[in-house]
């Protein structure tokens, strides 16, 4: 059994695809560099991270596949489920070794498998754009030194798969005007719009700005307070109690997503 060892990078799996090819062998199991070997390994392979490796894979995988499947893949990457990067493996060593178009083999059970969990990813997407609720919070900054109170809609999720990274360019869209942060509780790290750029952000451990998946209330606008308040009274005021229907609302509005909303809190 040959194993390889790399970087659990996206651009480090591509350069494993390079190593494969250049070696003439295949790996049956993907691991990264601290992780113990099966029972049944024979052989190990740890793959070197080059720019120039993971490039002439990418061009090439341009060239080979369309933007929606090259999508797929990077939506497969994202979905973080167990042998994920094991099923892009093989379907692009299977692109490559192929003189015709694999992306609708759907005998193959890694086309299949692509299709199926980036359909999930995408789903959690539109889930992020749907109910993604920004709160106006208080930031301190100097300012010509003086102290200025600096407003940033910020928003908490927790999603199922990793799908912030494909929403950016929607809330960048939406909000061009504001600076927004969206941070992922679940995986500790998020990204923040400064009206020029989006960056990456992590919090830290220390960080008190969330609590218990809720925005520390310290750190919300006296505004925002008012209007969450309000906007939960004005739901309270349209809900027709007899006709409320739970399953109906599950179907609609997945519960996981509850706890991020306002007007489900109770005030």
């Amino acid at each position: 059994m040959l194993v390889f060892y790399y970087d659990k990078t996206f651009e480090g799996l591509l350069c494993a695809v390079f190593d494969a090819f250049k070696l003439k062998k295949m790996p049956e199991s993907l691991l990264a560099q601290d992780e113990v070997a099966p029972l049944l390994t024979t052989e190990s392979h740890h793959v070197e991270i080059r720019n120039n490796k993971y490039e002439r894979v990418q061009t090439a995988l341009k060239k080979k596949l369309s933007k929606v499947t090259h999508q797929q893949l990077v939506n497969v990457w994202l979905s973080e489920l167990p042998d994920s990067d094991l099923i892009i493996f093989r379907y692009v060593c299977k692109v490559f070794r192929s003189p015709h178009s694999i992306e609708t083999d759907f005998a193959d059970p890694d086309v299949l498998a692509v299709r199926e969990i980036s359909r999930k990813i995408s789903k959690e997407r539109e889930y992020l754009m749907q109910f993604v609720r920004f709160n106006v919070i208080e930031n301190s900054v100097t300012n010509a030194d003086k102290d200025v109170k600096e407003k940033i809609y910020f928003a908490v999720i927790a999603p199922r798969y990793n799908a912030l990274p494909l929403t950016l360019n929607f809330f960048k869209d939406r909000y061009a005007d504001q600076k927004w942060a969206i941070y992922d509780e679940k995986r500790q790290y998020g990204f923040l719009y400064d009206l020029e750029r989006i960056k990456r952000i992590s919090l830290g451990d220390e960080n008190d700005l969330i609590i218990d998946s809720q925005i520390n209330q310290e750190y919300l606008s006296p505004d925002e307070v008012i209007f969450q308040t309000m906007w939960y009274r004005y739901c309270e005021a349209l809900t027709i109690k007899e006709r409320i229907n739970p399953k109906l609302q599950r179907q609609q509005m997945p519960k996981r997503f509850w706890q991020y909303l306002p007007e489900m809190q109770d005030h």
